[in-house]
């Protein structure tokens, strides 16, 4: 809970950035906060298609909590997004997880 109080601090601080939201939302899942953290996922992705670590996050979420189709579609967008900027490793990371739910 430490961690979560001095990442709560810092985003009153920058309350749009993304890297520290990511990191709380990942303190919110280790704690069983799924929804919190859907939200903050959400957030990030929605004001930034690009930051492309959370579709992953967001997808294992989805699939977690029983919502199949939705975390097949955000996987899909973060794949997309990830060829756009090139990011092969994010791409790779992010097929697997869909393969493994369509396959």
């Amino acid at each position: 809970m430490e961690r979560i109080q001095k990442i709560l601090e810092f985003l009153k601080a920058n309350p749009a950035d993304n890297f520290l939201q990511h990191a709380l939302a990942l303190e919110y899942i280790k704690i069983g906060e799924d929804m919190k953290a859907k939200e903050l996922f959400e957030n990030i992705l929605s004001n930034d298609e690009s930051y492309t670590g959370s579709y992953y996050h967001l997808g294992k979420l989805l699939e977690r909590t029983g919502e199949t189709a939705a975390a097949i579609e955000w996987y899909k967008k973060g794949m997309e997004i990830s060829l756009v900027n090139k990011e092969q490793h994010v791409y790779n990371e992010l097929r697997g997880a869909y393969e493994e739910l369509v396959y």
